[in-house]
């Protein structure tokens, strides 16, 4: 009977409402792929032998899931118990490729959200890289250096089975930086006795790249200056929003400082600093030794530099040129969005995953704000990944201007790519219909390549 019931339904809606009857508690996973096969519709209806080879349901299925428990001493000598992921998308461009999250509100709606988005970032880079995400519901924050070593042992003890060189890299993402990394890989390098590029994001003594925490901020700033150029707009002297303090937004502030832009807010869970007078580099510096050192608040930086502390807010309503959401998914709500258009704003690029709701992209496409969604603007992060996996394979480490000019060169590309793309399907200028479908058709053309697998 079920087999009948949606047949006037479109391709699109077919799938994506099967997902929603298989997976009923997944809504972050159905937001990312309703709204990634949504745009798609000219593509399908130019390529109709995607449908005739199921390439959606095979790119919302993941090759696999990979759950499991992980058990762990704390300080006190009690016994902890985490659960651990791994979602494995697609490896039909190369090895699975895709970050690690630890954090408290990790589950698989989550992840397998993520690791849908790595699949069409992945694709949009060029590089031979598969897609995935992993991560734990373990929270970092507030453990000591042996607590967290022996959780990430532990995690890795089970995940070593199923990562490798030529199979899946895993990479950092919230809560897992250089301290959580190290552990990682080295518990990874006991357990098989192979010294591999088996994980990204390495300090750069023993085999990361130079310009691999900055790469995500810088990527984001490189894409959105390519938007404006092809706009007619400029960045320079202009008032921007970041939020967020972590990574992504310590170096989104610095590349925008390095174009002449004005960085005048960051935020955190418990509020935005708005800084009229701009945050410049010493005042970056006064952050980055405040997040990455100290673990302090964002509203310390308001005591310090005698600024503006909104608490409980996040940067929307800040008037602005730019705004650069870089903390976590679903942080630019429709009224977010629309204090954002009030204000002036004319460029969004996603420093983070999937920041702006469905509600926040249609209010800011129809008021005329450039939008640039992740899969395209934050790829910076997995390209320089996939330059250290190039540089452990060949035994090399390039220079930081080598590294930052290949990044450049390889944003520039998505931004031409993603533009052509959305010239082609009769909306120039719509990244997001640019992006899905540029990111798509290379993944589509090599499953059909590969055969029914």
């Amino acid at each position: 009977m079920l087999s009948f019931t949606f047949w006037w339904m479109n391709y699109v809606e077919r799938v994506v409402d099967g997902l929603k009857r298989r997976d009923p508690a997944q809504p972050e996973f159905h937001q990312a792929v309703g709204e990634v096969f949504d745009s798609l519709l000219p593509v399908l209806e130019e390529r109709p032998e995607y449908e005739e080879a199921g390439i959606l349901e095979r790119l919302a299925e993941p090759d696999r899931v990979i759950l499991f428990r992980v058990t762990w001493l704390d300080d006190a000598g009690r016994t902890r118990v985490n659960r651990g992921f791994r979602v494995q998308a697609t490896n039909v461009l190369g090895p699975y490729k895709g970050g690690l999250r630890f954090h408290p509100t990790v589950n698989l709606s989550i992840l397998k959200f993520l690791g849908f988005e790595q699949i069409f970032k992945n694709a949009l880079t060029t590089l031979p890289l598969g897609a995935g995400k992993g991560g734990s519901d373990f929270d970092p924050k507030g453990k000591s250096d042996a607590e967290v070593m022996r959780f990430c042992q532990s995690f890795m003890t089970e995940l070593s089975r199923h990562i490798g060189p030529n199979t899946d890299v895993p990479a950092g993402d919230i809560g897992v930086g250089a301290r959580e990394i190290g552990f990682l890989y080295g518990q990874y390098k006991r357990l098989t006795n192979e010294v591999t590029g088996v994980l990204t994001g390495k300090s750069v003594g023993w085999g990361g790249s130079l310009i691999r925490p900055e790469a995500t901020g810088y990527g984001t700033v490189y894409f959105a200056s390519e938007m404006l150029k092809a706009a007619k707009l400029s960045l320079d002297g202009q008032p921007c929003v970041i939020s967020g303090s972590g990574n992504v937004a310590q170096y989104t502030c610095r590349k925008l400082l390095e174009l002449g832009a004005k960085p005048v807010s960051m935020s955190d869970s418990g509020g935005t600093v708005y800084d009229k007078d701009g945050i410049d580099e010493e005042k970056l510096a006064w952050i980055m030794e405040l997040k990455n050192k100290r673990r302090g608040r964002i509203h310390e930086y308001a005591s310090e530099f005698k600024c503006e502390y909104r608490e409980g807010r996040l940067p929307w309503d800040i008037p602005c040129f730019a705004a650069f959401p870089s903390a976590t998914q679903n942080e630019v709500d429709e009224a977010g969005a629309k204090s954002l258009v009030a204000n002036g704003c004319r460029l969004l690029a996603e420093g983070a995953n999937m920041p702006c709701t469905p509600e926040a992209v249609e209010v800011l496409r129809n008021g005329n704000v450039l939008y640039g969604p992740g899969k395209a603007a934050n790829a910076g992060g997995v390209a320089v990944s996939g330059l250290e996996m190039s540089q452990n394979a060949m035994r090399l480490n390039w220079r930081s201007d080598e590294v930052d000019s290949r990044l450049a060169s390889i944003m520039n590309q998505i931004h031409e790519d993603a533009y052509a793309a959305s010239e082609r399907y009769g909306d120039p200028g719509n990244y997001v219909l640019g992006a899905n479908a540029a990111g798509f058709t290379r993944i589509a053309d090599a499953m059909i390549d590969q055969g029914v697998v």
